[in-house]
């Protein structure tokens, strides 16, 4: 069963979703974002974006999507091969499904023990395996403290290090087992989903993938048309915030002579939409997950 969709009216309704116009799932999952653009659309056209093959599973039949397995960084090349260009509007949720966690054999739950594999795509070469076992000390620390914010990175790249110079680092479990004594008393879930959170944005290159994908944008958008991501950690989410306020990821505001901010893009609202309290009730999984909406200028 893949997860219910987060923030999907929110996130829906900020497209403003002409019935003619041409829109972009970057992340298909299960599929309920794209049902709920499809129910606004008329002779419109939606393309729906996923690097897993499963989610082909989740295709409804309808002649108006089209559904591209590939991961989102890939998105003007696809849409130029569509001659779908320009789009009126994109929408991502970022992170992972339900139904990838749910299946012990991708390795991305610390609940459930399979080998260390992490991949969203099948097709790519790199697990997390390989970054647990085949890391140097210092890449392996960079990745643990910048995409973990483990403040104790070093000590445990360390421990790692240590302890498969006698034997390999196989399982979720073997991992778990060793990760979960550097983190404080009854704060071992948190610490753990930090490491783990590290290992597969490595694995995934999901920052790279999400900053490329902003960078298109602009460029992809008809004029007024708009982009909606939903994001899970703070860093996924300084990147949108950052690039929807100033066309750049440092957040540096640059201004013409007559003081009007040169970004190609325009936040529709001053703070992320964020879910009520009512919908983490029903989805746990919507949290932490912020909105962010932006127009084309």
């Amino acid at each position: 069963m893949y997860h219910t969709p987060v923030l999907l009216q929110e996130s829906t309704t900020g497209l403003n979703i002409k019935p003619e116009g041409t829109y972009v799932d970057l992340t298909f999952g299960g599929g309920g974002h794209s049902r709920e653009i499809l129910k606004h659309l008329d002779r419109g056209r939606l393309f729906a974006f996923d690097q897993d093959r499963e989610a082909t599973a989740n295709l409804p039949d309808d002649n108006r999507i089209t559904f591209v397995n590939a991961n989102f960084r890939y998105l003007r090349n696809f849409l130029k091969l569509y001659n779908a260009l320009p789009v009126d509007g994109i929408l991502g949720d970022l992170g992972v499904s339900s139904h990838q966690f749910d299946q012990a054999e991708r390795g991305f739950s610390i609940r459930l023990n399979a080998k260390l594999d992490m991949r969203m795509d099948s097709r790519n070469t790199l697990t997390a395996w390989q970054v647990i076992n085949n890391y140097s000390l210092i890449e392996l620390t960079s990745v643990l403290k910048n995409y973990g914010e483990i403040r104790n990175a070093h000590r445990l790249a360390k421990e790692i290090v240590q302890e498969r110079k006698t034997k390999a680092i196989n399982t979720v479990k073997d991992l778990t087992g060793l990760a979960g004594l550097f983190a404080r008393k009854g704060s071992e879930n948190q610490y753990l989903a930090k490491v783990f959170q590290a290992l597969r944005i490595e694995v995934n290159k999901e920052l790279e993938a999400l900053k490329s994908v902003l960078k298109q944008a602009p460029s992809l958008l008809a004029n007024k048309g708009r982009i909606a991501m939903i994001s899970y950690h703070s860093l996924e989410d300084r990147l949108v915030k950052n690039f929807f306020r100033s066309g750049n990821f440092e957040g540096e505001i640059k201004k013409d002579f007559y003081g009007n901010v040169l970004s190609p893009l325009r936040p529709v609202h001053n703070k992320p939409l964020t879910p009520s309290e009512e919908e983490v009730e029903q989805n746990s999984r919507a949290r932490s997950a912020k909105l962010r909406i932006a127009e084309k200028n």
